[in-house]
């Protein structure tokens, strides 16, 4: 068994920073779904403009709002503006192929990678 990409938003935009939530990011409902992402789901957070790294779970924001929202102690690590990746894994015994999208600075669905 191995851990292997399943899921990932790229170069997306974060568009709130809200440190007073519980926790989690939230995620534009649209790249949610044409991602595969669930709910709930764990999910790596990479900053390509600060370097840090974080593990969270998805919330599910406003469809067509490009929301990409870090809550709670994450919002510390990854500010509003920052450019990041997102990306959500699975547990399997031979090879899948993931659905990684590109979006634009207003976290809107470009392309499918």
């Amino acid at each position: 068994m191995r851990w292997v990409v399943r899921s990932k938003i790229h170069n997306a935009t974060v568009t709130e920073a809200n440190l007073a939530y519980i926790g989690s990011i939230t995620i534009d409902e649209d790249l949610i779904e044409r991602t595969g992402l669930w709910p709930g789901e764990k999910v790596l957070v990479v900053s390509n403009t600060s370097g840090a790294r974080l593990e969270t779970y998805v919330i599910v924001g406003p469809r067509g709002s490009g929301t990409i929202c870090m809550n709670g102690a994450a919002a510390h690590l990854v500010k509003a503006g920052e450019e990041i990746i997102i990306m959500g894994f699975e547990l399997t015994d031979r090879p899948i192929a993931p659905k990684i999208i590109l979006v634009d600075q207003d976290n809107h669905f470009v392309r499918d990678l």
